[in-house]
């Protein structure tokens, strides 16, 4: 069979085109108009990302009275202790910068009679943003961005662990893309569905984050041998039941405690000494579990309180972002000032938006992959970002592409690059599955190896089934388990190109979870309960785990684990808030 093979040249290729590669490209363009910027999208430009459906505010902005040191003692004290406090500091002080640039260019954020940008608590600002994606598209194209929409990235192309673009597929079409670039920002989402869910069947991608974050960003780079951080610092969403909506709304908006069964609001009684409502984001994830496990639920957003007026204002709310929630109730007589909304945990998710799960990179967001930058949920060190710490590392990351592109041409083609030799091997690997389909013969399907791979790190490596625990001898099976797995990957098959990308998601999954599985035995203590709640060691231990547990893949495939140090820089107590 014979694919079509497109050869691409640009001078910065930025790999995913959300919120941290538009504006990477945005800001490239602006510092160097006739700089060739190109993104590789997965999907459409304008409708993709994790922020896809919209949002209804910006959850990280210095409001009156904060500073980029106050932000960062938060996200210190909300990460148990442990974050890169260089990468926070760094992207808190372009919230301003970002947030206005993308206001300039049609953003709606809600505002007093003064003129005031309108606070949510302490770091949020209300928004309508139900267009915020189309609009930094469009921006990104009318700043002369050329975009490859519908393919999908398969592997960096490397030279002596330099990065010199990458190797793509499409989606709709037997296409093949080789695009050699002088500078590329990964810029891709996390990783969902390493977990089994808890919706099944049809609904079984009804999850918090977005289905379609694979990981390929994180298995790219794996794969190439680049360092990575923080794994077992998954993230596990506090959702409403089953419609998986936001509970900061309730929580930060409308004022609703969590209760459980017995109407206990248990996160202010059992829960005080670490801030209660208020306490670290694991920690409002591990109370309504604990409490469910020892018999105590369900468990609620406690609404009742709210008048008529004010249910009516939280509806509104969910529509800028999650207007399911609000059908949800309409469809089953439910009033949220008549009766509390029944929460839930997520399946966990390996992320570097929310948590701190990425590529180890510097403060210019540069990997250890020489001419490889990382932005976004693909970044490790920093969490808490959101949209605008993610719009910041873009334009980080970018700032210092161009400026390393005006320098030196030492990353650009070189003459020993035997790039067709490795195109071709790529060409069988990616097509491989394409290949081996044969109707009515048997295969693996990505459906079986996707079940596969989530039972196994549902029920050894911390899932929803195990109130997030784990333990060595528990982690050790899953190990196993997926190497085992691993060994099937020859057999997988795809019918069209739709079931290659597919196929090639749950390899880029499987990659992730073995790096994880590392990083769970590694890490022997527990920073941040239901986050990483070991059994066998169940307290944190800041004498010894007061670091940061990295891992990179050797060229022969094993994973090497490394650790290294944190560094304070923001003095004060590192459990307090302020």
């Amino acid at each position: 069979m014979k694919h079509s093979v497109q050869h691409i040249s640009t001078d910065l290729l930025i790999i995913g085109g959300g919120t941290a590669g538009c504006l990477a490209a945005i800001e490239a363009k602006e510092l160097n108009p006739d700089v060739k910027v190109t993104i590789l999208e997965k999907a459409n430009i304008e409708r993709s990302g994790c922020l896809a459906a919209g949002m209804n505010a910006i959850n990280a902005y210095l409001n009156p009275g904060e500073t980029a040191e106050s932000f960062t003692k938060y996200v210190r004290y909300d990460a148990c202790g442990l974050l890169r406090e260089d990468l926070v500091l760094s992207q808190a002080r372009e919230f301003e910068y970002v947030v206005k640039k993308v206001e300039s260019w049609g953003l709606p954020i809600l505002k007093d009679d003064k003129g005031n940008y309108q606070p949510r608590g302490r770091w949020n600002i209300k928004i309508n943003g139900e267009k915020l994606k189309p609009i930094i598209a469009k921006k990104a194209l009318d700043m002369g961005v050329e975009v490859i929409n519908r393919a999908f990235a398969t592997n960096y192309i490397t030279e002596n662990g330099v990065v010199k673009g990458a190797f793509a597929a499409s989606t709709k079409k037997e296409e093949f893309y080789v695009i050699q670039a002088k500078k590329t920002i990964i810029a891709t989402g996390g990783a969902a569905g390493i977990y089994k869910p808890n919706n099944t069947a049809d609904s079984r991608h009804k999850i918090w984050y977005s289905p379609f974050n694979a990981g390929a960003g994180y298995a790219m780079g794996i794969r190439a041998g680049a360092e990575m951080t923080s794994f077992e610092h998954r993230f596990i969403a506090l959702r409403t039941k089953d419609i998986i909506s936001p509970t900061g709304t309730l929580a930060l908006g409308f004022g609703a405690p969590q209760v459980n069964a017995n109407k206990e609001k248990f996160m202010q009684t059992k829960f005080a000494h670490v801030g209660g409502e208020g306490a670290p984001t694991p920690y409002r994830v591990y109370g309504p579990t604990k409490e469910m496990k020892e018999g105590r639920g369900p468990c609620y957003m406690d609404t009742t309180h709210l008048s008529k007026e004010q249910a009516y204002e939280l509806k509104k709310s969910f529509l800028d972002m999650y207007p399911d929630i609000v059908l949800y109730w309409a469809a089953n007589g439910i009033e949220p000032d008549q009766e509390p909304i029944e929460l839930q945990g997520t399946e966990p998710y390996i992320m570097g938006g929310h948590n701190q799960a990425g590529y180890w990179i510097d403060p210019d967001r540069k990997t250890t992959l020489e001419g490889l930058f990382a932005a976004g949920d693909v970044a490790g060190g920093a969490p808490f970002k959101f949209v605008s710490g993610c719009f910041a590392e873009g334009v980080i990351a970018a700032r210092k592409a161009i400026t390393e592109l005006g320098e030196v041409e030492a990353n650009s083609a070189s003459e020993n690059l035997d790039v067709d030799a490795l195109a071709e091997q790529e060409i069988d690997r990616v097509f491989g599955p394409l290949e081996r389909y044969v109707e009515g013969q048997t295969g693996v399907t990505y459906e079986e190896m996707e079940g596969r791979l989530q039972k196994i790190m549902d029920e050894y490596a911390g899932g929803v089934s195990s109130y997030y625990e784990m333990s060595e001898p528990r982690l050790k099976i899953a190990e196993k388990r997926l190497k085992q797995l691993r060994s099937q990957i020859p057999f997988l098959v795809a019918k069209d190109t739709f079931e290659l990308m597919n196929v090639h998601e749950v390899i880029d999954r499987l990659d992730v979870a073995e790096v994880l599985v590392q990083h769970l035995l590694h890490r022997k203590e527990t920073r941040w309960p239901a986050y990483q709640s070991r059994t066998d060691y169940p307290e944190r231990n800041d004498m010894q785990w007061l670091k940061f547990v990295n891992s990179y893949r050797n060229q022969e495939g094993e994973i090497q684990m490394v650790e290294r140090p944190y560094e304070q820089i923001v003095p004060g107590n590192r459990y307090l808030p302020r």
